[in-house]
Order: C-alpha cells, then sequence, then structure tokens
C-alpha cells in the first residue's frame, strides 16, 4: 500500500488523533491543555439541544441534505418515472456539485428563493441555491437531460449563468466564486479522465454502478465510499502536500504523529470528502441500498465540533493571545486542535448516549453529529461571539 493510500483510512486518522489526545492529556501539548471534568457539561449541551430539535429522537444524518430541507421546505427533484438507480445517480451528482459548492459564502451574501420568499445565508443558503442550480440543468451538456452532472457540462461551466443562479452580483458578493468554478471545472476533467470509475458521459452518480456490484441485493460499506472519493478525485484538490508526486489532500504536519516510512509526521483528515461521504449515505439508502459501517467514518475536524471542545472549556490554548491571531491549516496548533476534536468526538458520542439512554446503533456517530455537537458548536459561537469560531483559520473552504 503507497503512503499515500494508508493516508486515506479513517482507522489512521482515528489512531493518529487518539496519539495526538493522549499526549495532550499528559501535558506534553505546546498548544493545548485538555480538561476531563468539563467533558460532561459538553455533553449536556449537546444532549439536551438534540433533544430539543428531535424530542423523538429520530434524528437524521448530518448531510447536506439538511441543508436541502432549510426553512422547513420539502424539495423535491422531478424524477418521476425513472427507476431507482437512476434516482440515486441524480441525487448523488447533485450531492456531490453542492457539497463542492459550499466554500464559506462570506457573512454578505443572501439567497432569495423565489418559490418560498425565504432568505438564506451561508450553508443553507448555498445548499438551496446549488439545488435550484442543478435542477436548471445548470451542469448538465445535455439539454434533454437536465437532471444531472456531466464531465463536458462541468468542463465547459458557464460562471454567470451559475453566478446568474447563486444570484451573485456586486452587493451581494460570494467569497470564493472564482475558486469554486474552478474546482468544478477541475471535477469534469478528473470524471472524463476516469470513465471505468464515472462512466460515460462522466458524472458523479457513477459511483453507485461503481460500488453496487450485486443490484439484487445492493449494499455498501461507508468506507467504501470514502475510498472511492479520495482514491479518485484527490486530483482535483489545490494542495502542496503530497507524498512521492501523489496528492494527499487534507493531510498536514505535525512532528509528533507517528507512522511509517514516509507516513510519519502526517496527520490525515479528509473533512470534505468525509462531509461529502456522510450526504451520500441517503441517495444510497433511499435506492434500496442496505449501508454499512456508519461510524467507520470520523467526526468532522471543522470550527463548529472544534469550537465545541473551546468553548466548553475542555481544551484551552495555552496561550490566551493565540485567540487574537489568524492561523492556517498547514499550522501546527490547527492541525492539532483539529485531531484533538477527531478524537474527543468519539467519546462525546458515547457520554451523549449514556445521558439519552441510547445504544451507538440507535444514535450513530452521523446522528449525533446533527443532534448534536454541530449545532451544539454553532449555538455557543452564536451566544459568545455572535456566530465567529474561537479561533480564526485563514482557509480556501476545503478545509474549514
Amino acid at each position: 500500500m503507497s503512503a499515500a493510500a494508508t493516508l486515506r483510512s479513517t482507522a489512521e486518522i482515528r489512531a493518529r488523533s487518539q496519539h495526538l489526545l493522549t499526549r495532550a492529556r499528559d501535558g506534553s501539548s505546546a498548544w493545548f491543555t485538555v480538561h476531563e471534568d468539563a467533558m460532561d457539561a459538553a455533553a449536556a449541551a449537546v444532549a439536551d439541544l438534540t433533544v430539543t430539535r428531535f424530542p423523538d429522537l429520530v434524528i437524521p444524518f448530518h448531510s447536506r441534505w439538511r441543508h436541502f430541507e432549510a426553512g422547513g421546505v420539502h424539495r423535491t427533484l422531478a424524477l418521476d418515472g425513472t427507476d431507482a438507480a437512476a434516482r440515486a445517480r441524480a441525487m448523488i451528482d447533485l450531492t456531490v456539485i453542492s457539497v463542492l459548492l459550499d466554500a464559506g459564502a462570506g457573512p454578505r451574501w443572501r439567497y432569495r428563493e423565489a418559490d418560498t420568499g425565504l432568505e438564506l445565508t451561508r450553508s443553507e443558503g448555498l445548499g438551496v441555491a446549488s439545488w435550484h442550480a442543478f435542477t436548471a440543468g445548470t451542469f448538465s451538456s445535455d439539454p434533454e437531460c437536465p437532471l444531472q452532472a456531466d464531465a463536458a457540462g462541468l468542463q465547459t461551466l458557464d460562471p454567470e449563468r451559475l453566478a446568474a443562479h447563486l444570484q451573485v452580483v456586486p452587493d451581494n458578493p460570494l467569497v470564493g466564486f472564482d475558486g469554486r468554478v474552478d474546482l468544478l471545472r477541475r471535477l469534469g476533467t478528473a470524471l472524463a479522465e476516469q470513465p471505468t470509475v464515472y462512466g460515460t458521459p462522466g458524472r458523479p452518480g457513477g459511483l453507485f454502478d461503481l460500488l453496487i456490484v450485486d443490484p439484487a441485493a445492493p449494499t455498501v460499506a461507508t468506507h467504501d465510499i470514502l475510498s472511492a472519493l479520495l482514491s479518485s478525485l484527490s486530483r482535483i484538490w489545490l494542495a502542496d502536500n503530497h507524498i512521492d508526486g501523489e496528492p494527499l489532500g487534507d493531510c498536514w504536519r505535525h512532528d509528533a504523529v507517528p507512522g511509517v516510512g514516509a507516513t510519519a509526521g502526517w496527520m490525515p483528515f479528509h473533512k470534505l470528502s468525509q462531509w461529502l461521504t456522510y450526504s451520500l449515505l441517503e441517495p444510497f439508502g433511499w435506492a434500496g441500498v442496505q449501508v454499512n459501517g456508519l461510524d467507520a467514518l470520523t467526526g468532522l475536524p471543522e470550527y463548529r465540533n472544534g469550537g465545541l471542545f473551546l468553548d466548553t472549556g475542555v481544551l484551552r490554548l495555552r496561550e490566551a493571545g493565540w485567540a487574537e491571531r489568524a492561523w492556517t491549516p498547514a499550522d501546527e496548533l490547527v492541525v492539532e486542535w483539529r485531531a484533538l476534536t477527531v478524537a474527543l468526538l468519539d467519546d462525546l458520542a458515547v457520554l451523549v448516549r449514556e445521558r439519552l439512554g441510547v445504544s451507538a446503533q440507535a444514535l450513530p456517530l452521523a446522528c449525533v453529529l446533527e443532534g448534536g455537537s454541530w449545532a451544539a458548536g454553532r449555538a455557543l459561537a452564536q451566544e459568545l461571539r455572535g456566530g465567529l469560531p474561537p479561533l480564526t483559520v485563514i482557509s480556501d473552504g476545503t478545509v474549514f
């Protein structure tokens, strides 16, 4: 197995994150101290909010599909008359496009939905805006098949048409818009270059046919979805992190991280690819596929989950002044914060289940996140800083 392939394993993510957490608990971290007595308060905040949001404890996955439901509106794709596999391919196309468009929108951008009059911002706004752009055929090269995204449609994506659908104008700017267009064009190239994975005309939905080997008894392992994404789409990210010329994506240096050979000192996360995988679970499931291994994925190391642990005092900075400066994803403090978040989310999930009196099977990590940790982190950030995260990380949206 290549070094890059080793770093694509969520087991490796967990092991390396746990190593950094154990080290921080021993007092060996240069950046953070860990306060176990605060974990109960963090678990209480998550459990209480979970019950408030989902009194019956029927909790959906943490997924892009929650943003498609923004405002309590039941939005549907016009897929009547198509079979389950065709519906799944369309939903996978939509999900991939929407997740890749969801870089930080910035504080000024707004999206007004014509049908409902809703004004939406940030991830919810981008989710609904991308939904309508998709249904209008913006990413398809075939006018007869608008509800798809394909290689040619993405490679020739018209930025003016996309900007119109996202309502981007000078007084309604969307941060990172040009970068998102370039990313989708690179996706188109990657789809075209891998017909054995994505078929012809090269659609993200080709993953359905790749992974469902027995249509008579369709099953898929969650980690297999992630592995397919990482092995086929790592090339679309503009990252300087490589081993032997192979792109690593969301992996960063931390000298205290153990590993074999060239993997030593690398801390993998693959946050956006895992978020995408979480978001693809429902399209597979709705097509009648048995989805196995839900807890193979890790918690998402982003600023809402990570902020939860800082704002509840589970993690504390060794120097309070570090909260006043800006950091980059490559800074060791940020790498460690994200790793500690991954490890602590596993511990938090156990405590939340105990408080709610449910099993891990009834409340997998995907539902703890939605219930949940992300929402509690967002609520605390709003209460304490008007929604701003506790640490400022300068990013293009592919990491945070």
